[in-house]
């Protein structure tokens, strides 16, 4: 009777020990819009300080999951998403938790560049300015400029501080918009197809970005490009039809999936 008892207390640890590695998670997570069903029963779980990848065919639900993550479906009118996301076992989807917090403590990079009609500076400075995390200007001047570090910019823009962020290239537009999503203090950055609009040039940069970045943040990307998941992925989901067909160590996933479709997909049979 003690052994069991013991064992049990173990396993209770080993998954305590277990959920403390996941930033986010996921449990029987499924998305509605009106009538029609995107996503079925996912359970995903999002480990910190690693880039997990999320593939498989349009359609299959991969950004629809990414956008239950910051609650980005809220926005969509007559969508409707159950089952439970936690963040640090916070309950994303309790009706006491401020959205907009949350979207401070989740950022999003999208799929197109889409810095504000705004000065450089004015991109980075909004978002700390409207979530008061900075003091005066000199505090404000070090957040940009920390940003701007960080998301490999300040050298190629530093002199350019003041003049309108959509006059930068693409690739500088979208790293803009990432110091952008890391001048709040995020803890988990959701990147969506974030190199689809890029050049090979401006892709290599972000991607060399993503792979800095994850030292101190927890990355979710979802990529069409199966080259790029195994590049700046440690782990890797594949979707297919509104379901988690399997996750694991990316590695794994690409030289011995555990099911067919996901080599279907890698070996490009079908998407």
């Amino acid at each position: 009777m003690n052994m069991m008892s013991e064992s049990a207390v173990e396993k209770a640890l080993d998954q305590k020990m277990s959920d403390a590695s996941h930033k986010m998670i996921g449990k029987d997570v499924s998305v509605y819009y009106g009538e029609k069903r995107a996503l079925f029963d996912v359970n995903l779980n999002v480990r910190e300080n690693t880039v997990t990848a999320l593939i498989g065919p349009s359609g299959c639900g991969k950004s629809t999951f990414l956008r239950c993550l910051n609650r980005m479906n809220d926005t969509i009118e007559n969508c409707r998403v159950t089952g439970k996301i936690t963040l640090d076992a916070d309950d994303i989807y309790d009706q006491n938790i401020d959205v907009v917090e949350l979207r401070a403590r989740v950022g999003m990079v999208f799929q197109k560049p889409n810095p504000f009609p705004k000065t450089i500076y004015e991109n980075i400075s909004y978002g700390p300015r409207i979530h008061g995390l900075s003091k005066n200007k000199a505090d404000m001047d070090q957040i940009v400029e920390a940003s701007l570090q960080r998301a490999g910019l300040w050298g190629e823009v530093k002199d350019r501080l003041h003049e309108s962020g959509t006059g930068l290239s693409g690739g500088q537009q979208q790293r803009l918009c990432i110091a952008r999503a890391i001048a709040v203090s995020p803890e988990v950055i959701l990147m969506d197809e974030p190199c689809s609009a890029l050049d090979p040039i401006a892709t290599a940069k972000v991607e060399e970005l993503i792979h800095e970045l994850r030292a101190n943040y927890t990355i979710v990307i979802v990529t069409h490009s199966m080259q790029q998941a195994a590049r700046v992925s440690q782990r890797t989901a594949m979707f297919h039809l509104g379901q988690l067909v399997e996750e694991n160590d990316t590695d794994k996933m690409f030289t011995n999936p555990d099911d067919q479709r996901t080599q279907d997909y890698i070996m490009g049979r079908f998407g």
